[in-house]
């Protein structure tokens, strides 16, 4: 048979795609046959108490076995969670029972010695994995002598306990302590022997229980976070109630007086009772300051609430905390495809208000998100790059997340950004404001402490927050201990319960601002629930120095820098909504208050 020119790429990428199958055949499909060869794939080691501090395996002088040592990276998500999966050559089979069998020899010299000593000193562990079941071990251990000195000792031996189901791997226990090497600093060199066994186990656990025994049920699904959530529930009605009852009954008395009065002549008109948000109408509708700051603002915000609840929804429909890093890969792909999102209701407001330099809102909207990660990352990645940690973000990597802006994310943003300047006026549309704009602002009169523009965004951020600290505590636990996160019908429901709260505190809000007479609602209903962002980062602080024992330039430079794009992200989202909600509240009041 005779094979045309373009028949033979498509036969050799045929053939390369299945090669690639039959290479991982056994854990992508989870299923082996006797004796087939399971990879114990090695990770990362650090600081028992600084976890985000990892180095690759390998940088200690540990030896491995004479199977090619291969790195493993399968997804976007786990090169920029620092994974580096390192085969360790230890030749285990499946269902083949091994006992202390020498698989790899290392010859310590004094600087490697005098490095494990420190490791063990440092309470240095390390992860890996088999078929995908996360275990870890220690390096070492330490052990005070009589005269007051400390032992060091290298544990050298690798027990694996595995039960299995049929041809499926179940559970993986490892035991390291046997067979302690002493480390002993006035030795010029030491002779190690690395040995393992492996012993096989039946159960009846289902495969798709294997899980089950890594999460903490106990902790996550506590009375506390049950009552967390009913407490929060309890806030929404609360003000959701006061909207309804009080805010709405205050304006229908608003409209019967300005009916009343509109009926009178000039004469009978009580003028020293003419007063409250009636009276700003004409500048209510006036452009906010810096609009096109607060176009990109809110179209980021919008992005971000619908990637979130995208990202919880996705995470609810399957056991993701199974698969390495699928969360934080989908969260990047899920984000480039919702840019449309960001572009289109950006251009849509700015257009609106009648802003003219469209082209700078849209530059200013595609980078105002990913410039913030690219700075606090960037800055976290130089601190990576310095301590040679694994967290280090490759350079193909980067170029990867460059591409993906590059060629994804902007001409999404531009398409939405052309779609909503033509439905925001900016393309001949009429533009929907229920009141005419004055051409002279209008004073704004003297108003109690309590009312002014800073002290209602500051308050306001206090009851969102009393909405999720209890969440927050949650999310830091599981992110910085490393607890398996598996909850996520809680996260949604506090998601909702949140922004059901923001909505409520913006309209509140607006209205005592409008009500003292001060038009100035829109930069003012943006940072009252924005201000949530800045509690959790206070909190973020409080929990640093009471709860965690992290230590040193790395692991706090992590910690605060995570912590920093976590409250911006919540910063831009509940301002967004905030914003989004006062807006539909101006509009509709004012839609009933007949100006001539």
């Amino acid at each position: 048979m005779k094979l045309h020119g373009y028949h033979v790429p498509c036969l050799l990428l045929f053939l390369v795609l299945s090669y690639s199958w039959m290479a991982f055949a056994d854990e992508h499909s989870h299923k082996y046959e006797n004796e087939e060869q399971v990879v114990v794939w090695m990770n990362t080691v650090g600081p028992l108490y600084n976890r985000q501090e990892t180095y690759p395996y390998y940088q200690l002088p540990f030896c491995h076995g004479e199977r090619p040592v291969k790195h493993h990276h399968e997804t976007l998500g786990e090169a920029l969670q620092g994974m580096d999966l390192i085969n360790s050559g230890i030749p285990m089979q499946f269902l083949v029972p091994v006992e202390s069998q020498t698989f790899c020899k290392q010859e310590l010299d004094h600087d490697q010695i005098e490095l494990l000593r420190y490791a063990i000193h440092k309470q240095y562990w390390y992860t890996m994995f088999v078929d995908d079941l996360p275990t870890m071990g220690y390096v070492g251990m330490m052990e005070n002598q009589d005269d007051a000195s400390i032992a060091y000792y290298l544990n050298t031996h690798k027990d694996f306990l595995i039960e299995y189901n049929q041809d499926r791997i179940i559970a993986v226990t490892l035991q390291d302590n046997g067979n302690p090497i002493l480390l002993d600093h006035k030795q010029p060199t030491i002779h190690i022997d690395f040995t393992y066994s492996v012993t096989w186990q039946r159960t009846t656990t289902d495969f798709d229980a294997r899980f089950d025994r890594l999460l903490e049920s106990d902790f996550f699904e506590h009375n506390v976070h049950w009552l967390s959530i009913f407490s929060s529930f309890l806030m929404v009605l609360f003000l959701t109630g006061l909207v309804a009852v009080i805010l709405l009954r205050t304006i229908k008395n608003d409209y019967a007086r300005y009916d009343r009065e509109e009926a009178l002549a000039d004469f009978d008109r009580d003028f020293g009772d003419d007063w409250g948000w009636k009276q700003v109408h004409g500048d209510v509708f006036r452009p906010p300051d810096r609009l096109m700051v607060l176009a990109a603002f809110l179209g980021t915000g919008y992005q971000l609430v619908l990637l979130a609840a995208v990202v919880i929804l996705y995470a609810m429909m399957g056991d993701l905390y199974a698969e390495r890093a699928t969360i934080l890969t989908a969260t990047i792909f899920l984000y480039a495809l919702t840019s449309a999102v960001a572009g289109y209701t950006s251009a849509r407001y700015y257009a609106h208000y009648g802003g003219k330099e469209w082209v700078k809102n849209i530059l200013l909207t595609a980078a105002v998100w990913p410039g913030a990660v690219v700075c606090i990352g960037g800055y976290i990645n130089t601190i990576a790059i310095f301590y040679h940690s694994s967290k280090a973000i490759p350079f193909p990597v980067m170029v990867a997340i460059l591409a993906i802006w590059v060629f994804l994310c902007f001409p999404l943003v531009l398409l939405g950004a052309i779609v909503g300047r033509r439905s925001g006026g900016g393309g001949g549309g009429k533009v929907d404001f229920p009141c005419r704009v004055h051409p002279i602002p209008r004073p704004i009169p003297e108003k109690p402490w309590y009312l002014n523009p800073g002290s209602i965004m500051a308050f306001g951020g206090l009851l969102p927050f009393a909405s999720i600290f209890i969440e927050i505590y949650f999310i830091f636990t599981s992110f910085w201990t490393y607890k398996i996160y598996y909850v996520y019908g809680f996260m949604f429901l506090v998601f909702v319960i949140l922004l059901i709260v923001c909505a409520c505190v913006a309209i509140v809000s607006t209205y005592f601002l409008l009500n003292s007479e001060d038009h100035r609602w829109h930069w003012v209903s943006f940072w009252t629930c924005a201000s949530t962002a800045g509690y959790v980062y206070l909190y973020s602080i409080y929990y640093f120095f009471t709860k965690t024992k992290m230590t040193g330039m790395f692991q706090t430079s992590f910690y605060f820098g995570y912590t920093a794009l976590l409250s911006l992200g919540l910063f831009f989202m509940l301002g967004a909504i905030g914003h989004f909600s006062a807006n539909l509240f101006v509009k509709r009041i004012y839609q009933n208050v007949k100006i001539d």
